[in-house]
């Protein structure tokens, strides 16, 4: 197989779509997907079986939702620019305004779409900074402080984003703050969107308890729609990223297998977050004990270093049971999700190609990446 490649599997996608869609219809909340997350758009006509709409957060996903989707976008941004709001109406339902400047400045503008204002209910569970959205001095949404008794007469709907791979116990606890600091504002709207990170395809994630939750919530306010609109939960463990050795180098007794991809360019969460990927075949191991005179693998302990010219473009270290060699496969699980809208041409190192793994066994290449596209984005 050539690599470097990230493979989605069309038999654990659709796993993962059917839960989502049981559970839409049993809580009785529509559940859309996150571009920022997943953007595959040759698989739309597999989640359209599914799920009926998507959330964009610029023009370019509206765009992709309304285009490629086949149905207006349910948007929101940090904030619209006046080259963009008007095409970005045209491509979405639901348009939802990050403060009261924006929608001050732009609703009149957003004839025939449903308007919403994002909130903050000041409260995350999210332990990395990076990615709180609710961490003091953010700069997403409005605080309940801010907003006035009688919301304006087209703000029909909330929005507010809390968490991060989440579970239902973190969307019960944080459900507690949001109704304390918003529920006097609930009669005034049409419908609530309690954004991503509701990770429900994961094995622990308490499937129950959020439809438990989502029924009572419509007893509470049974006038609200309500919407959710994760992104991993839907490729949450569809696939992989496929790579080989290249060259395996050592200094001062570090052994480092350099890869044909980079975690700077084509997994760039696992230096930000940061977090160490899973590698099949593989344990990971902590920096200080990989090279104990005692351990029984010392001599199977490797970074994995990208082929790039930046010197932190490396992780490790892991365990394997074998010395590694040149050209042998090395397989970064769950690399669907966020891994692949977040990639870059750094350095021009070849970006992996996409391929869809079909039921019937059979893989389909559905891009491959050339020079040419690395030469464009400088044009």
């Amino acid at each position: 197989m050539a690599t470097p490649i990230y493979i989605i599997e069309e038999q654990k996608l659709r796993r993962n779509l059917r839960l989502i869609s049981d559970v839409a219809a049993k809580a009785n909340i529509e559940i859309i997907l996150a571009f920022k997350a997943f953007a595959l758009w040759k698989t739309f006509p597999i989640f359209r079986e599914y799920i009926h709409a998507t959330t964009a957060s610029s023009l370019s996903e509206a765009r992709l939702a309304f285009e490629e989707f086949g149905a207006p976008a349910h948007t929101y941004s940090p904030a619209y620019t006046d080259d963009e709001i008007d095409e970005i109406i045209r491509c979405s339902s639901h348009l939802t305004f990050n403060s009261l400047s924006q929608y001050q400045r732009y609703h009149e503008r957003a004839k025939g779409v449903s308007l919403g204002l994002r909130v903050n209910p000041e409260y995350s569970e999210v332990g990395t900074l990076l990615y709180n959205p609710c961490a003091p001095g953010t700069r997403f949404g409005v605080t309940a402080d801010k907003l006035p008794e009688q919301l304006p007469a087209d703000i029909e709907g909330f929005h507010c984003h809390c968490h991060c791979e989440s579970g239902a116990d973190v969307f019960q606890r944080t459900l507690v703050h949001i109704e304390e600091k918003f529920a006097r504002w609930f009669p005034q709207l049409k419908w609530i969107n309690f954004g991503g990170g509701h990770l429900m395809t994961r094995k622990d994630y308490d499937v129950d308890l959020l439809i438990r939750m989502m029924n009572d919530f419509h007893q509470r306010y049974p006038w609200l729609k309500v919407i959710l609109e994760p992104g991993s939960a839907f490729a949450w463990q569809t696939g992989s990223l496929v790579a080989h050795v290249v060259d395996i180098v050592e200094d001062k007794g570090i052994k480092t297998a350099i890869l044909d991809v980079s975690f700077t360019c084509h997994m760039p969460d696992c230096l930000e977050m940061p977090y160490y990927p899973d590698v099949r075949g593989a344990e990971h191991l902590e920096e200080s004990s990989m090279y104990s005179e005692y351990s029984e693998y010392s001599d199977y302990c490797y970074r994995l270093g990208g082929n790039s010219c930046l010197s932190g473009d490396f992780m490790g270290s892991w365990q394997f049971d074998h010395e590694l060699q040149i050209g042998e496969e090395i397989i970064f699980e769950d690399m669907i999700h966020y891994t692949t809208v977040k990639t870059n041409t750094f350095n021009g190192v070849t970006h992996p190609s996409i391929a869809l793994l079909h039921e019937d066994g059979t893989l389909e290449v559905l891009r491959r990446f050339g020079y040419e596209d690395y030469r464009n984005r400088m044009d």
